[in-house]
């Protein structure tokens, strides 16, 4: 297993090499000539070559840079063959120092071991003007030796400095929107998977009460059969009771580590808004995957830093999924925000099938669906009563209004318990 496994990340290596030299070869061919003339001709090779080692961090940087630097000659030699039909010593020489700038370039970059400064921007870019410069001005040096067309002067050297700033930073901050965007995804999702923990917690820590009595229950006829004579009867009584206990010691085991991971996650502070951009984004994805066309309207006069962005996902995205459901094909759905004396209210409406005005009472109780798979299965029908049990959680009420189409969930919690709280 170790052997295959290191087998499969040598092929991902030499992949991701042979893509770095290739790419960056093609792409160093587009040219963007900043001033008149031909002298000052900066090709987005360079850029392709810092981006793609940041993005794919390859062993080997100098392995990296090394063959990158070959590619790079051999292609602009075949290039000139087929396009100019030119294949001759000053050919080699034209091309030849092309090879150190690249190889310079990732000999620094491995110096500095540039992975420790993947989260440091602007150091990682003051790196790589270092190093794109010394590798310009090693290239420049090299062919004006060689070809002795080029001069080296001070004005040179200056453009070459803008020339690495400008490139060096392009790239990293490029890359920066890369990752806060990946880094934004992984949240959205942790997030979400989060809530869900939050959610099913309150559900077992309610199950758990439901099971002590139980077992003080069956310890209770354990005790009144053995005082009856009923032998038999009362170690069954007793077996049950144990069995019980059990059953309660692990749930109390799942229950803990459920409560440690959704306590770390609302350890990280969002903004209201944060919370309801993720609502609807999740539902928005929700809706596509049904194939249902609904536009979602979002109003809120209200924004503050909340600490329970954990039970706000969980009841808001049940409520939100739920009317997502309730559409056939096409609707709308608001979620206004807004504050009301002490609380803040959160109304969510949708234009779906609605809920039988007979099944207000029963509506938040564990078992309530109106929900039907293809084969005629009723589905849970624990979502409403989470909702509930969260709401209840945080102080808050819940209330359900009937309008002509659809329906509207009507959300009243104090402020200060969602409101983050300053120290």
């Amino acid at each position: 297993m170790f052997s295959n496994n290191k087998f499969t990340i040598r092929n991902t290596d030499r992949i991701a090499l042979v893509l770095t030299a290739l790419l960056t070869a093609v792409i160093s061919e587009i040219k963007v000539i900043p001033f008149g003339g031909e002298v000052f001709r900066f090709g987005l090779g360079s850029i392709t070559f810092f981006l793609l080692i940041l993005i794919w961090h390859p062993a080997s940087l100098i392995r990296t840079g090394f063959v990158t630097g070959i590619v790079v000659i051999c292609f602009r030699i075949v290039e000139d063959i087929f396009l100019y039909d030119v294949l001759d010593w000053t050919s080699l020489k034209s091309h030849l120092p092309a090879f150190l700038y690249y190889f310079v370039f990732a000999l620094g970059l491995h110096v500095i071991k540039v992975k420790r400064y993947k989260t440091f921007p602007l150091i990682l870019g003051a790196w790589a003007v270092l190093f794109e410069f010394i590798g310009n001005v090693a290239e420049h040096f090299t062919r004006q030796w060689l070809m002795g067309d080029v001069e080296l002067n001070l004005q040179t050297v200056a453009l070459l400095g803008g020339v690495a700033i400008i490139r060096s930073y392009f790239v990293v901050g490029l890359y920066s929107s890369i990752t806060v965007s990946e880094q934004k995804k992984r949240m959205q999702e942790m997030l979400e998977v989060g809530s869900e923990l939050y959610a099913e917690s309150l559900y077992l820590e309610k199950s758990m009460n439901h099971i002590e009595q139980i077992t003080a229950s069956s310890h209770d006829l354990y005790r009144h059969l053995k005082k009856k004579g009923l032998r038999q009867l009362s170690f069954q009584a007793l077996h049950i009771a144990q069995e019980i206990h059990e059953v309660k010691k692990d749930s109390q085991r799942v229950l803990s580590g459920i409560t440690k991971i959704t306590k770390r996650k609302r350890a990280n502070i969002l903004l209201l808004s944060d919370v309801l951009n993720l609502i609807v984004s999740a539902n928005q994805k929700y809706s596509e995957l049904l194939k249902k066309n609904i536009v979602f309207h979002v109003i809120s006069s209200v924004d503050f830093e909340t600490d329970q962005q954990m039970p706000l996902l969980a009841l808001l995205n049940n409520l939100t999924s739920n009317s997502v459901e309730a559409i056939a094909s096409k609707g709308e759905i608001s979620i206004k925000i807004f504050e009301e004396s002490a609380y803040t209210c959160f109304v969510i409406k949708d234009s779906g099938k609605g809920v039988p005005k007979e099944d207000a009472s029963t509506i938040f109780e564990t078992g309530y669906t109106t929900k039907y798979s293809d084969q005629g299965v009723a589905a849970t029908g624990i979502g409403l009563s989470h909702v509930k049990e969260i709401i209840h959680a945080l102080e808050g009420q819940i209330e359900l209004e009937f309008p002509e189409k659809g329906a509207i969930f009507r959300i009243l919690i104090p402020t200060k318990n969602i409101r983050k709280r300053v120290e």
